[in-house]
């Protein structure tokens, strides 16, 4: 039989999160704080988890990833394997390719979204934070960030952009089921959301809007604590797990990708694949290239604006370079 599922085994789990930031060449813009109001970085002090933007401004290349969460990671179905498509060469004609991918849809929650949900629910628990606030545009990220809290004794609250609220049901129902309340976004439980009410009542909402209500409703009770779930430096370094073990299995093979392919949204996808393969390419350690596949709907990478702004419609975080 040939094999085309690699697997690794528990205790091969990667102890160690790679983060690329300090490998970049250049590094990256900093996050700069607006002309006017109070100090963005001193607000998602109040809001964030403190081990997470510690990490955001981490300037190690690899940062220690708790035991807990390791055992957690394996609750989680972690290590995932790597199959090779055979079938898939043989259908389209390739004789000297080979196709490799990582099964990441095997999570609980049927995305990579657990592999910072994790961490992030463990490091909120460890500072003694009660409730995880989000959220969420195609419903994943908030799924992941619900199951991550239930199994650490947490609860979360989820506001979803209301036109994708209304058109998945089964999800919200999920979210509940972990023991998540789910808000349409805009919603009545924000000043920001009732404003935008009040303007229109059937506002579809969007994922700016959605951040926004986050933030101000996580300043509401000091158990509170905002969780993000793509984009951000920290949520980058934990989901590098998924391309530090498609390391171990392809080396456990002899064999090496020429091109990583990943799909790109916000980020964490293809960043979780690519960037460990893509940090041993800037130390010289191999040679590979990569292609990030994105929605023609919104090609952000090659006809978005390269620029400061804010990461919500209120204006409550810092300005990031994107």
């Amino acid at each position: 039989m040939k094999l085309d599922q690699i697997v690794l085994t528990p205790d091969e789990i990667p102890r160690k999160w790679y983060n690329i930031v300090p490998d970049i060449p250049g590094g990256l813009p900093p996050p700069k704080e607006p002309e006017d109001g109070e100090s963005r970085m001193e607000a998602l002090k109040r809001r964030m988890v403190a081990e997470c933007l510690k990490q955001e401004m981490s300037t190690s290349s690899w940062i220690e990833i708790p035991d807990e969460v390791r055992e957690l990671y394996v609750h989680a179905g972690r290590p995932r394997p790597l199959y090779r498509a055979r079938r898939l060469e043989q259908k389209i004609g390739l004789k000297k390719v080979r196709i490799y991918y990582k099964r990441e849809d095997l999570s609980p929650t049927g995305s990579h979204k657990v592999n910072t949900a994790i961490p992030q629910a463990y490091y909120a628990m460890k500072e003694g934070k009660k409730t995880l606030v989000t959220e969420t545009g195609a419903g994943q990220w908030g799924t992941a960030l619900s199951y991550a809290a239930s199994m650490l004794g947490l609860t979360t609250v989820v506001f979803w952009v209301r036109a994708v609220y209304d058109w998945k049901p089964e999800r919200r129902i999920l979210m509940q089921l972990y023991g998540s309340r789910v808000y349409a976004s805009p919603s009545d439980q924000t000043a920001f959301g009732r404003t935008l009410l009040s303007k229109d009542p059937k506002h579809p909402g969007s994922l700016g809007i959605a951040v926004s209500e986050g933030l101000e409703y996580t300043d509401l009770g000091p158990d509170r604590v905002y969780c993000l779930g793509s984009v951000l430096n920290h949520v980058l370094t934990h989901q590098s797990i998924i391309g530090l073990e498609a390391i171990k299995q392809f080396e456990s093979i002899d064999d090496s990708p020429d091109l990583v392919i990943g799909c790109l949204g916000g980020g964490s996808n293809f960043g979780g694949i690519a960037l460990p393969f893509l940090g041993e390419v800037l130390k010289k350690k191999r040679e590979c290239e990569f292609l990030a596949a994105q929605s023609d709907a919104a090609p952000n990478l090659v006809k978005g604006e390269y620029r400061y702004d804010f990461g919500d419609t209120a204006g409550h975080t810092p300005l990031m370079k994107m």
